[in-house]
């Protein structure tokens, strides 16, 4: 039977609600390469709930390096708003501040995998991502105007680093194949213990919505599952009604049957709670939303030949080896670039414009 603790917190004394999770889940972390994936929607304000507190991950890595693993890192790919700002991500929301030396910026090292050919046949995942023995995924309690709720599953989506992301959206085509998709990415390498932020959640629609929902409370699970279908029930889903909670039952990898999880602590309704609709509209019909998908799949970095420099740096560090020299000036193949942005992002001059 799986197992789901609701324990109470708040950002001035996560540390018990935390400890206590690890204890009910322990892991064997001695010795091992261990990834930590917050939730980092995009560069905001702590305060404005969009993104993991800073203060759930400081509780976390403190815990982790005192189970002293063989290595730390600490990093996500940041969604549609903030593609190719990884560390500006990280710095503005205060998680850098947290991070002791642990972050990393897993976008610029990816490895290309197989995946479900009914959306594409390859996709780039972060190198970190795979070769960490244990991974601690740290979600954020919030809606989302696709999927309808984002938490466990969905926090995976974070693994692909760049615009693969938003190609992906597009090729879906609708929401209930997104629903689909994002249970293809998670099964990808999935996590071995999720954290839940819902101190402070969000409701309305989200993700990155003003609606925020004081909710006092730490949720966390080693069954990404069972521990959606206690968010959804928390904010008056039916999680059946929700497909990606079906997909992922259907194909074993967990179950949102009440009756097949044990809930460690008090699982109640949060009273009128806003939902976006069901069905997705709140960002399949949203044209700024839709447009803005499409821009970052069209997008390609060019050099400026006026700041270049020619240090090649952009060359050695993309991930997928997709630019070269071209008399003095780098230049991007088109086939090959995932629009992750890090040669925008690591250039020392600044001269890579999107286009």
């Amino acid at each position: 039977m799986s197992k789901v603790i609701i324990h109470p917190a708040n950002y001035d004394d996560v540390n018990g609600a935390v400890g206590h999770a690890f204890k009910l889940f322990p892991l064997q972390i001695s010795g091992k390469k261990v990834l930590v994936k917050p939730n980092v929607l995009r560069s905001s304000e702590a305060e404005e709930g969009i993104v993991t507190h800073p203060a759930v991950l400081k509780a976390v890595i403190e815990k982790v390096e005192k189970m002293n693993p063989a290595s730390l890192i600490v990093g996500d790919n940041p969604g549609l708003f903030n593609y190719g700002a990884n560390e500006e991500s990280f710095e503005k929301t205060g998680l850098m501040s947290v991070t002791k030396g642990y972050y990393e910026n897993i976008g610029n090292d990816s490895v290309k995998v197989d995946f479900n050919p009914d959306f594409m046949p390859m996709v780039s995942i972060s190198r970190a991502v795979l070769e960490a023995d244990i991974i601690i995924s740290l979600p954020k309690f919030k809606t989302h105007g696709l999927t309808v709720m984002t938490g466990a599953i969905k926090n995976s989506y974070g693994f692909l680093p760049g615009a693969q992301k938003s190609r992906l959206h597009r090729v879906a085509g609708t929401p209930e194949r997104f629903h689909e998709a994002i249970v293809d990415v998670f099964q990808l390498r999935v996590p071995d213990f999720f954290i839940v932020d819902a101190v402070v959640g969000m409701e309305g629609n989200g993700p990155a919505s003003p609606d925020l929902r004081s909710i006092g409370l730490i949720l966390a699970s080693d069954d990404a599952v069972a521990l959606d279908s206690i968010i959804a029930r928390m904010m008056g889903l039916e999680p059946g009604r929700l497909k990606f909670l079906k997909k992922a039952r259907e194909i074993g990898l967990g179950d949102y049957d009440l009756d097949s999880i044990e809930v460690i602590g008090e699982l109640k309704t949060l009273p009128d709670f806003k939902l976006p609709p069901l069905g997705g509209e709140a960002i399949s019909e949203n044209e700024v939303i839709q447009e803005m998908l499409h821009s970052r799949n069209i997008l390609t970095p060019k050099a400026d030949p006026d700041l270049c420099t020619a240090c090649e740096t952009c060359v050695d560090q993309c991930p997928v080896s997709a630019l070269s020299m071209n008399e003095g000036i780098p230049e991007v193949d088109d086939e090959t670039c995932i629009r992750c942005f890090c040669c925008q992002e690591i250039c020392p001059e600044k001269a890579i414009v999107l286009r």
